[in-house]
């Protein structure tokens, strides 16, 4: 008899558990916050998807989408990996870079009804070779609420860290596109002529120098170094009771 008791109310509980994070997982909020002194993320792609889906994968090659983020912050061949932009994949929240200390908020999300149980996000930082912020695969999650997380810089692996603005933006072409602050100088000899890390890998950071018309590096080691994280990420779960009118 009390074995049956407590079957019947292990039932209960994880049924009610069960119930409640059905109908509480669907609407969330995200704020992103760009941590670093001097660098700016490109547009940002966030998206909610299956957990069949990654945008990048730590150790494995680049993708020729993620490759074209990463080093000229085109974020259309991620989208349409994705399967194109809807409720549940917002592209450029900000409308612009999101600069040093920038913050996108209150990006909202409504996953009812899918199967999209994981959220990712990229962005370039600039000013990189092929440097980015990324979150693979995060299980989004299910009990209302607020969740922080700090997010690090990836190295796409697919262009030399030389530190020299070319203007080039274009995958497989060398050099950074530009530096939104205009903080960078010129002459650079270059940092680095290759990558020893093919795959997707931690970023080792800006190099830079102090000389803006010569020296190895366009970037200012004073502006724009910095360490890993570079940003942080905010999720709130809201109930459905409670949810937002969209």
């Amino acid at each position: 008899m009390v074995k049956i008791l407590f079957k019947t109310l292990f039932a209960v509980v994880v049924g009610a558990v069960l119930s409640m994070g059905q109908a509480v997982a669907a609407e969330f909020t995200v704020t992103v916050k760009n941590l670093t002194n001097g660098i700016y993320f490109t547009p940002l792609l966030i998206t909610a998807h299956d957990g069949e889906t990654h945008l990048f994968e730590t150790g494995s090659p680049a993708s020729a989408a993620l490759q074209a983020m990463a080093e000229g912050g085109k974020i259309s061949g991620l989208i349409e990996m994705v399967g194109g932009e809807d409720r549940d994949t917002v592209a450029n929240p900000v409308g612009d870079v999101l600069p040093p200390g920038g913050i996108v908020s209150d990006v909202y999300f409504n996953t009812n009804r899918t199967r999209n149980r994981y959220l990712s996000l990229v962005a370039m930082l600039l000013p990189t070779n092929d440097g980015f912020v990324g979150l693979d695969s995060l299980r989004i999650p299910r009990i209302p609420g607020t969740y922080r997380y700090y997010l690090v810089g990836y190295d796409a692996g697919t262009e030399a860290n030389d530190e020299r603005i070319t203007g080039g933006g274009d995958p497989g072409v060398p050099g950074i596109p530009a530096d939104p602050g205009g903080n960078a100088g010129t002459g650079g000899s270059g940092v680095a002529d290759t990558d020893k890390n093919s795959t997707v890998h931690i970023h080792r950071g800006v190099i830079g120098d102090t000389d803006s018309g010569d020296g190895i590096s366009d970037l200012d080691s004073t502006i724009h170094r910095w360490l890993n994280p570079v940003a942080e990420i905010v999720i709130e779960v809201h109930s459905r009771r409670h949810g937002r009118d969209h």
